[in-house]
């Protein structure tokens, strides 16, 4: 699965919040200053063929809908993020962000007791 660039990435969030639209749909969502028609035709277009989205014609006109869900274009893109960034390392990633970020004691604890959780539930497994 091909990365997305930030502007295939707006549109795919788009349209994984309508489930299908046409392209004057997903204009209508996006943010002001709106691109132009012609530019969002043919962003859809390059998901198209990249295989992020499928379409039904009806004449001219086509409705489009996304091929790959959200959350398996986020697991691919994290485990690449991860290995990019952060040496393939979770312990790596969890380190940064308490570090970079000044997570509050609560915002930790909230943490370990996620992890607690599913430490219990990965032994009972």
């Amino acid at each position: 699965m091909k990365e997305l660039t930030k502007a295939e990435e707006q549109i795919m969030h788009i349209l994984w919040k309508m489930e299908r639209g046409f392209v004057n749909d997903i204009l209508e969502k996006l943010p002001v200053p709106k691109p132009a028609y012609n530019t969002v035709s043919t962003i859809v277009r390059i998901l198209q063929r990249k295989g992020f989205v499928g379409h039904k014609a009806y004449g001219k006109t086509h409705e489009y809908y996304p091929l790959i869900s959200k959350k398996e274009y986020t697991k691919k893109y994290f485990k690449g993020f991860l290995k990019n960034y952060f040496e393939n390392s979770y312990q790596v990633l969890t380190s940064f962000f308490t570090r970079e970020n000044n997570l509050s004691i609560e915002e930790m604890e909230d943490l370990r007791s996620l992890l607690d959780e599913q430490i219990k539930a990965q032994k009972k497994k």
